[in-house]
């Protein structure tokens, strides 16, 4: 089982927890806005250490991303195996010919 299995399936395991003892779980309670927007707080974090050439400060904001993205993931039903399907569907797509299939939104 990798990290990321292991971390998703604790999340998940957390989602019923008691918020007051588990930060996943407290987190989750407050709803799926909160869970997007503590990811995209860790995500300007990460930005921000990557601007300034923090090797260390990238790789700390970076699990720090990674968790609340599962976190916000499990706040929207979303499993993370479908995440990697849609990766492992645009594999040896051009980034630019994926773009220009999706449709417009």
């Amino acid at each position: 089982m990798s990290v990321l299995d292991e971390l998703t399936r604790t999340i998940a395991e957390r989602a019923s927890a008691d918020p007051s003892s588990s930060w996943t779980a407290k987190l989750l309670s407050k709803g799926p806005e909160k869970c997007a927007e503590k990811f995209g707080e860790e995500a300007v974090e990460a930005i921000i250490e990557a601007v300034k050439g923090n090797r260390e400060g990238v790789i700390s904001e970076s699990a720090d991303v990674m968790f609340h993205l599962l976190v916000m993931l499990q706040s929207q039903g979303v499993a993370f195996e479908d995440v990697l399907n849609e990766l492992a569907q645009r594999q040896g797509i051009s980034g630019i010919d994926e773009k220009a299939a999706r449709p417009a939104s």
